[in-house]
Order: C-alpha cells, then structure tokens, then sequence
C-alpha cells in the first residue's frame, strides 16, 4: 500500500535510536553466530593466520643467530651459518606470504558468505513486516540498510576482524620473543603501550556517536533521494528543480559534515598512537646500543656488568624487529578501530530492522477461507493508525454475495483504510469484520488475501515480461488465459502491437510504457487472479475518458457473481453500484443507490454534481 495512505505524519517513528553498551556486546556476539554457522571455514582460516604469524615471528629471530655469526669479524665469520639462517629466513617470510594472501582470500569468501545470509535474512524479514512498518520507514531508509550498512559490515569482516585476530598473536609473540632477548628493554612498552591504549579508548568514546550519526545522515539522504527521483516529473511540472536542488544540498551538507566530522576524529588516532610507538622505538634503539656496549665490556673484560644489561649486535636488530611488530599492531588497530565502530554503527540498524516483531502469526488453529461466497460484514468498527487518534469511529458495513459496493467520501475520510482492513493489512482496534460469517481475525491471512484481487491507484509492475507481469497473481496459466483476460482489459491490441508482443521486457516499475497501459495490465492481472472478492481502488484514474469507457463493460463483466469494493473519485464510474456507502469522518452518513441518494439530496448529490460544477 502506499505510505501516503497511511500513518505518514509518523513517517520517522520508527526511527533508529542508538544503543548503550550492552546492546553493543549484542550486537558483536549475533555477527560471531554468523561465524560460528561456518565453522570449519573459521578454524582453517584460524590455523592458517597462527601459522603465517608464527613463521614471521620466528624469522626475526633466526636474524639475530645470522648477525650473531657476523659479528666476530673478518675471518671468524661462520659462513655456513649465515646462509643456513639467512635461507631459513627468506623461506619463513616467503612461507608466511602465502599464508597470508590463501587466507586472504579465505576471510573475503568467507565475510560473502555471511553478508549473503545477512542480506537474506534482512530482505526476507521485510517481507514479513506488517504494512504498518512500511508506512512509518522510507524506502530509501530501508534500502539503505540492505546495500550501505551490510556493505559496511562486508569490508569490517573481510579485513578487520582478520587484522585483529592476527595482531593478538603477533602482539603475544613478539612480547615473548622480546622478552626472552631482553627482558629489561620490556619497561619501555610498560609506558608507551599503556598511553596508546588509554589515548585510544578515550578518542573511541568520542567518535562512537559520531559514526552512528554518519549512518543516519546517509540514510536520511538516500531516503531524500529517492523520493525526489521518484517525482521528477512533478517536480519540473511545479518547477521546483532549485527549491529541490536547495533542499538536496542541505542534506548533503549535513551528510558530508556528519562523514568529515567522524572520519576526521577517527583520523587523529592513528597518527597520535604512531607517534607514541616510534618514541618507544627511539627509547629501545637507545638502550639497546647502551646494553651493546656493556655486551663488549663484558667481552672484552673491561668490566663485569649483569648479563641482564647486555644484549648482542644481533639481539638488538632482533628486539628492534619485535618491537616493530608489538608495535604495529597497536597503531593498525588504532587506525581500524573507526571503521570497526563504522561496522557495528551499520550492524546495530541492520539487527534493529531484524528485531522489527513481524506481522502477528495466525491465532492458533486458524482456519482456511475456502469455497469462499463473498459475504462481507463490518460491524461497529473502530480504527486509528495512531492510537491517539481514531479514524474509523462506528462504522456498519454489509456486502452481500455478489454485491458492488461504491465506497465514496472526501479525501481522509477513510475510505483506502477500510480496504486495509478488509485485507488484514491492519487489524482493528474494536468491532469485527466477518467473511461468509466467519471472524477474519480467526482465519488465515494468506487465505484471506488470496480471496480478494485487488487492482490499485498506484500500479506496480516488476522488471520482467508483459507475460510473467500479468501472470503475477497466477502462475502457469497458458498463453491463451493471457490473452483472453488481456482482451477482456482492452490491452490485448497494444501488447500485440509491440515489437516482442507478450514477450516484451518492461523496465522498472513498467517505466518504458505509458501510465494507461500500465493500469490495463494490472487490470489483467487481476482478471487472470479470478478471485471470488474484488477491491478497486480508483482503478480508473490513470486512463483517458475514452479508453475508461471502453472497459467498463469489462470491469461490469469481472464484477458479475464477485463481491467488488469500489472506490471512486470520479462518482460517475459507480452509477450501477448495488450500493454506495458515503463515508465522511470515519463513519457512514449515507448510503443506497445513485438514485436513492441523489433524490435524498444530501452529501452524497452535492458530491456528485460539484464534479460537472464548470
């Protein structure tokens, strides 16, 4: 249905809100479940970045036993030991390469995976939200968190979590190997480690809000967006190009600041930790050349120092190595830890359209609409889309099998919310509604609805055939139950007309073909669906006088032995109605046939004859 129709004052209802910390941790333990449903995948992943971690720490170390060998001088160079180590070296970094790039490419099939399941779930959970949600979010609010969000969390899988994992081992393995080469030059980390991991959580705090409202602005703008695409054409009817264009760079602006205002925080960072990790690496190069030449003092014997302050040429060059690598990580994850905060802003509005509670289920033991007669009851009904405010007061509503009933009335009379009741699209908030005597609440939906075609003032097609469009609601009919219902609809000479005929591809939304066209095809569609009760919903209004018309007889023709709930603007389309109900503020005021009503002269004449009013 469309939003417009409605609770559209409470368009941002539903609006995403942040979450403190313990929706958070929610939030990362429902992305582990993603991939615990891979798990053989994981572990292999798991032992493959251990293993490539391990063998690029090892090399460091088999530096120092190589610059050890050097070390003595000319002539007491032990050369077959620096080959030996300088060759186990290349191939432990060669060996870790291509660890690295098969997991690589393991940790992107793997995050596919999961967005793909994520992306299902999502889309496949919106089908299963009630019309009511539609109504409160825009669609390019929703669409939004289908591409961008899940995107997001695509590339924070892909590569973050893997930089994580692999900086705890290299940032456990380089502490042990530094501190079995020194375990005095430890103090330093003892300092600088403690302020990057201070400074980082402090700068975490502050850019966390901000990346949740970059996701929001984003939204917002493609919400903006694609409403505007959407109505070009009135737009340059109205020519309101500039004040659009004006309204579109407001919120561009606000986007663009909310994106800057983030990524610039997140940016300070990485280049403070950085700038902590080299002064420790200045501090350990220092002390390190100062342990070196305590290391010769004690060779030399010019003096007897602790072998704990001494360190040789070659474990300085590995210690500085290690230190590199303890550092590193530090900074990376400084550096991601913006794009992680992006990832779990992006999961926490993906999970809060999952937890969206959809529709409600049948009652239990609902039972099946079949043989369906076509009798229809409102009986005291009462309505609001908001509960503070109340639509549908009182209303008393009969159909009999067969019947035609016109619904007419000024515009937010209710007259598109009573069909939403009849389809269950909303439930009512008192009063019943029965079909065949039968409570609709105590039946099944999917009965319910298959039990009515409804043909719409907006017309929907999908990217596909003529064919499959008007087939949608009944699927393997033949070619000649097309074409029947096709000429029946008066579209039947057009489509044959077409280069492909039946087999021509509309573009999205039927965009390729005029508004007419599009609405005789959903009146075949629903001429082809042969249900036993029929809704339309001024389903006239996009076609000329002429070709309206011509399918009149048609629509009289599908209308006979179905029960047909009209709604109509143009009050001169529902002169045969068996009955016209006249609904103004929620409640019927007047009902009967166009003669009764017009001899009443009452509301419903005065309706009718401003229509011809010049």
């Amino acid at each position: 249905m469309n939003s417009g129709r409605g609770p559209a004052s409470s368009r941002n209802a539903g609006a995403y809100q942040p979450q403190d910390k313990k929706a958070r941790s929610k939030v990362l333990k429902r992305i582990a479940k993603y991939l615990l449903e891979h798990k053989l995948t994981v572990i292999v992943c798991f032992v493959m970045m251990l293993v490539s971690n391990l063998l690029a720490l090892a090399a460091p170390k088999l530096s120092q036993s190589a610059i050890d060998a050097i070390e003595p001088g000319v002539g007491a160079v032990d050369m077959r030991k620096v080959v030996l180590y300088c060759s186990l070296m290349l191939l432990f970094y060669a060996l870790s390469a291509v660890m690295s790039f098969l997991l690589a490419i393991t940790m992107v099939r793997l995050s596919q995976k999961i967005v793909y399941d994520m992306r299902k779930q999502l889309f496949d959970h919106l089908l299963e939200l009630p019309v009511g949600y539609f109504d409160t979010h825009a669609t390019g609010e929703i669409i939004s968190r289908i591409s961008y969000d899940i995107d997001t969390v695509n590339a924070s899988l892909s590569h973050d979590l893997l930089q994580i994992c692999a900086s705890i081992v290299t940032v456990v393995g380089s502490l042990v190997m530094m501190i079995s080469i020194s375990p005095v030059l430890i103090v330093v980390f003892a300092f600088t480690v403690p302020m990057s991991i201070i400074y980082t959580k402090h700068r975490s705090s502050k850019t966390r809000p901000l990346f949740r409202k970059r996701s929001q602005k984003l939204g917002e703008l493609n919400g903006y967006a694609e409403e505007m695409l959407s109505g070009q054409k009135t737009i340059k009817a109205y020519n309101r190009e500039e004040v659009i264009c004006d309204r579109f760079e407001k919120k561009n602006e606000e986007a663009v600041a909310a994106y800057y205002a983030a990524e610039y925080h997140a940016a300070v960072v990485g280049p403070t930790v950085n700038f902590i990790n080299n002064f420790s690496l200045s501090l350990v190069t220092m002390l390190g050349g100062i342990f070196y030449l305590f290391h010769i003092m004690n060779e030399t014997g010019a003096a007897s120092i602790l072998p704990i302050f001494t360190i040789t040429l070659g474990g300085v060059s590995a210690f500085v190595q290690y230190s590199r690598k303890f550092a590193g990580p530090i900074n990376e994850f400084a550096n991601i830890v913006s794009d992680l905060q992006s990832a779990c802003a992006a999961a926490e509005k993906v999970f809060a359209v999952m937890d969206e509670p959809p529709e409600l289920p049948d009652v239990k033991n609902a039972e099946v609409l079949s043989e369906v007669e076509g009798e229809v009851e409102l009986s005291g009904v009462r309505f609001g889309y908001n509960p503070e405010k109340t639509i549908i007061k009182n209303l008393s509503i009969k159909a009999d099998k067969g019947n035609v009933i016109a619904i007419v009335g000024p515009t937010g009379a209710g007259k598109t919310t009573i069909i939403n009741l009849l389809m269950r699209f909303y439930d009512v908030n008192g009063g019943r509604i029965t079909v065949d005597g039968k409570e609709i609440r105590e039946v099944t939906r999917e009965s319910l609805r298959s039990a009515y075609t409804m043909v719409l003032q907006e017309t929907w097609l999908f990217h596909g055939t003529i064919f499959e469009n008007i087939t949608y609601g009944k699927e393997g009919a033949s070619r000649e139950e097309v074409e029947a219902v096709a000429k029946m609809a008066r579209i039947h000479n057009y489509i044959e007309s077409l280069p492909d005929g039946y087999d021509t591809l509309l573009s999205d939304d039927g965009v390729n073909i005029s508004k007419g066209h599009k609405q005789l095809i959903t009146i075949a569609r629903a001429m082809l669906a042969d249900a036993p009760m029929l809704i339309l919903d001024e389903a006239t209004s996009n076609v000329d006088s002429r070709t309206e018309q011509k399918i009149q007889e048609a629509m009289y023709k599908l209308m006979e032995g179905r029960t047909c709930f009209v709604i109509a603007h143009r009050l001169s389309t529902i002169q045969n109605a068996d009955n016209i109900l006249v609904v103004k503020d929620g409640n019927v005021i007047e009902q009967g046939d166009h003669e009764a009503l017009m001899r009443a002269k009452g509301f419903y004449y005065s309706l009718y004859n401003s229509q011809f009013d010049s």
